[in-house]
Formats: C-alpha cells, structure tokens, sequence
C-alpha cells in the first residue's frame, strides 16, 4: 500500500514516522527543509572571550506546556532527548499599569504602583481567572454555547476589572497568540481559555509548566526522519485527483498514484490541491480556517525590553498602540542555554523599531485564527476524515502548538491503520513499537 504525506511539518513528519514499516510512505516537502515551524538557527556571536562562538538557537518551539504535551513528552524519552527546564519570569505592560511574574517581588515591580486601587483590582482577579480556567479545563475541547460566546461578554458576566482586562489578560493572551486585543474580545471566550490552559500561561505562584528541548528542536525533526526512505524536500505536490480506488498527486515532475493521503498542510492549500474534486461539506469545513501573518524578528537590540535593566523578563509583552497585535520579546538567553553573555532576543511581532545592524534573521509565519467559525469547523473536522482516502493533520486541528501538530499527525496515521488493517512487514516487527507512540491524549 502506498501513502501520500504532504507537508513535512510535525504534523506531517509524526504521520509519515508512525507510517513507516506498515505502508511504502513519501512524505513531501515544499519548502527547502523539514520541520515547519521547528526551526532551529546557528548563530556566530562574539563569547565571553570575545572569539566568535557559533551555537543553536530554537526560534519556533520555544518552550513547551508539560502537563498538556504528553505526545511530545513521550517521543523526547523515546528518542533520549531529555526535557529542559525553561525560565517562565515575565513582564507585560498594559496601558498605565506594569505587571510581572511569577514571584510576587517582580509582580509589584515598579513599587509606585503599591498604592494605585486598578493595580489591586487587577492582582485580585488574578487567583479567580486561575481558579475558572481550571474548573473549565475539561470542557474546552467541546465548548458549549457559554464558551463560544464572545470574551468581552464572558468577562463582563463574571464582573472581571477592566484593570485584569485590559493590564494583563489581553495584553498577554495578543502577545502569545498574535492576535489584536479587539479582536481577541470578539472571540470566542473558549479561544482565550484554551490558550491558558494548553500554553501554561504565567500564572502568580505556582512552579512553571514550561520545560525546553536539549539541543532544539532540529533534533526532534531529525529522530522522525531518521528511518523515512521516501522524504522530499523542494517537491511541492501541485494537484490531487480522486478515482474511486485512490488518488494520482502530480508534482513539477511526476505523477504517481497513492492509495491514501495525509494532508498534513493549512486547510486553504488542502483545497487548493484538491480543486473541483473537494466535496461540498471540505469546502465548508475547511474553507472555515482562516490564518494571519506573523512577523519574527531574531536580533541583539535590547531597546526593545522594558526600559529598567531590573523588569528585564524571558518573555516581554508590550501593547500596541493601535489595532495590531501586541508585541512578544524573548530575552533567549533566559529560556535556552546560550553560551553568550550579549542578549539575543526574539520579537514577534514587533512595534519597536530594530536596529538593522543588530538583526541576525527575520521571516513571516503564519499563525491560525481561533474563531467562532474555526471552532465550529473544529467539532465538524472528525466526520471529514477518510473521505475520499484523504485525512487531515495539522496543528491548527487543535490549538496551534507543536503538540497540536504532532497529536493531529499521530491520528491521522493511526486512523489509516485502522481502515486498511495495516500491519509491519517481518522485517519491521521488532521496529513497531518505537514507530508507534503509545499518547494519544
């Protein structure tokens, strides 16, 4: 049996490893590397001794949630790649009011605000938010019509300050998902919610959820194409066809012929693929998804951290002053452990001017948009799998993180073996139990 997998993201990456051994499998790639959004960087700086010092820097996966990640947990221990723990100090300042995290000292940093009642109002709200996202927890992967209200009316219903509003919830919930702050309040309250919980946002007290990968995530993408025979980079697949047995995929060179697809790719170039052939009900459901741009920025200007050396954080928040989204500035050096001592930053999203002389990359992404019609199409995405022998993986099946993706590509492939009966050849039973992981939570 032949598999097609297209996108060679985690997604598509975790869909083609898990594959492998059970199907002939080829996993194609538009881009020039593997990984999607995984991308791992060397960068030449000068050390403490002043010589050039070349070493890696993770510019996608930062950081990740333990408690929500059990998939990616369980391939690091799988592959020997053990987690690392990951500095979770932030600072956000929103409007008038600064705030930091997670001990209390930086929580009251700047002192002044010791005496300012919106600044009590918003550290009081705090303990009830951590308090109702745990309590909702469970029901965020089928939100009911409370939950698919807007976050501006959830709010207001449970008489939050406009102070925790304003000063800290969208501030940081704009800053992580790279979304505007009006936006975000027309949004589902289940978006916001979802994000807390899955990303393990800083939360007053408490020890960080958040862990790192040892070396970056290049070697997680590298453990899942170690035993991939068929995987190409620089192919982009041009068009699908269906027939009632399987499907001929067409690239600039060729056009072969596969029994199954795994579309590991964002739901508008599945369409696009798939053309007059997609159904009435992936035109409806796909077609729902929507994706913003992203701008990333890795650089050594720390003008763009708060202005007192002493709220320097590993993750700084700053508000736009428009409808943009806000402003994510990784001081890198307190997240990974780089062997310089000058600050190597990453900005998402940058309002700041950055020097040009100090920028050491930038490119685009593009992020999912959590809407009311995204979430619907959400809840409808399982009915679509398996039609036309086509499955969908993706991180924007679940909340758009690394786990997302890598959770999306391990049901795809465990929904194929189930419809074909799919079992190792001789030679790779003693292989299967590394190439299946056992998480699927």
């Amino acid at each position: 049996m032949r598999v097609a997998v297209v996108g060679g993201g985690v997604a598509g990456l975790a869909a083609a490893h898990t594959l492998q051994g059970l199907a002939e499998v080829s996993l194609f790639e538009a881009a020039g590397r593997f990984g999607g959004d995984a991308h791992t960087l060397d960068v030449t700086l000068p050390g403490a001794s002043g010589a050039p010092v070349t070493f890696t820097v993770d510019t996608g996966v930062l950081v990740f949630n333990e408690h929500t990640s059990p998939n990616l947990l369980a391939l690091l221990a799988r592959q020997d790649l053990a987690p690392t723990e990951a500095d979770a100090s932030f600072f956000v300042r929103g409007g008038a009011l600064a705030w930091g995290g997670p001990d209390l000292g930086r929580a009251l940093s700047p002192r002044r605000q010791l005496m300012s009642p919106r600044f009590w109002r918003l550290l009081a709200d705090l303990p009830r938010w951590q308090r109702l996202c745990a309590a909702l927890a469970p029901a965020l992967d089928t939100p009911d019509d409370a939950l698919l209200a807007p976050l501006d009316g959830f709010l207001r219903a449970r008489y939050f300050s406009a102070e925790f509003r304003d000063a800290y919830l969208l501030p940081l919930c704009s800053g992580f998902s790279g979304r505007p702050a009006h936006a975000l309040l027309q949004a589902p309250a289940a978006a916001a919610l979802r994000l807390w919980h899955h990303h393990g946002l800083p939360t007053l007290g408490g020890a960080s959820p958040w862990r790192g990968v040892a070396g970056g995530t290049r070697r997680v993408v590298q453990a899942l194409l170690a035993e991939l025979a068929d995987a190409r980079l620089s192919t982009p697949v041009r068009q699908l066809a269906r027939d009632g047995q399987g499907l001929r995929l067409v690239t600039d060179t060729q056009v072969e012929r596969f029994d199954a697809v795994v579309l590991a790719c964002h739901p508008d170039q599945a369409l696009r693929l798939l053309g007059a052939a997609a159904s009435e009900q992936e035109r409806a459901v796909l077609g729902a998804f929507r994706f913003e741009p992203e701008r990333v920025v890795l650089h050594t200007d720390p003008t763009v951290l708060p202005a007192a050396r002493g709220d320097w954080a590993a993750w700084n928040v700053a508000p736009a002053a428009g409808p943009a989204p806000a402003s994510l500035h990784v001081w890198l050096n307190r997240v990974q452990p780089l062997p310089v001592e000058q600050p190597v930053l990453l900005s998402r999203n940058p309002g700041e001017p950055i020097a040009g002389d100090r920028v050491l990359g930038q490119w685009a992404l593009e992020r999912p948009v959590f809407d009311l019609a995204a979430l619907r199409a959400q809840a409808r995405l399982p009915a679509l799998q398996g039609q036309g022998h086509t499955w969908y993986a993706g991180a924007w099946c679940g909340n758009g993180l690394f786990e997302d993706g890598l959770k999306a590509g391990l049901h795809a492939a465990r929904a194929l073996i189930d419809r074909f009966a799919l079992v190792p050849r001789l030679s790779e039973r003693g292989a299967l139990r590394q190439a299946l992981p056992g998480v699927l939570a």
